[in-house]
């Protein structure tokens, strides 16, 4: 059964207003960078240089910066093990591979959709 907008909106008052911490969970998860980190730790732990392969394009700054906010949301387990070098792994938490479950879909059909949209075929 799909939900609209609508009812979500009744049943929890005060949702997506501009005070409520649901924007600033749509501005980290629904970013460019969230999204495309996040969808490439769907595939399974990765390291730094993994990842950064993974996201073409991101800086290792702002993969830095996403990466700690994904952390700080509870969406990506980072996992430091003491060797030298040091060895860094990401992986998605049981909240965020939930997120994933939900938000794959959505890529598939940008994915299937997006040559149509931004040539204007979609309009």
């Amino acid at each position: 059964m799909t939900v609209s907008y609508a009812q979500i909106r009744e049943a929890i008052p005060g949702v997506f207003s501009e005070q409520c911490e649901t924007r600033v969970v749509l501005d980290h998860v629904m970013s460019k960078w969230g999204v495309l980190v996040l969808s490439t730790l769907s595939d399974g732990t990765q390291r730094w240089g993994e990842l950064k392969r993974g996201v073409p394009g991101i800086s290792e700054k702002m993969l830095a910066s996403t990466l700690k906010t994904l952390s700080a949301d509870g969406l990506v387990h980072r996992e430091s093990f003491p060797t030298v070098p040091p060895h860094v792994e990401y992986s998605l938490t049981p909240l965020g591979r939930e997120l994933m479950d939900r938000m794959l879909p959505l890529m598939e059909w940008i994915a299937d959709h997006a040559g149509a949209i931004v040539g204007g075929a979609g309009r």
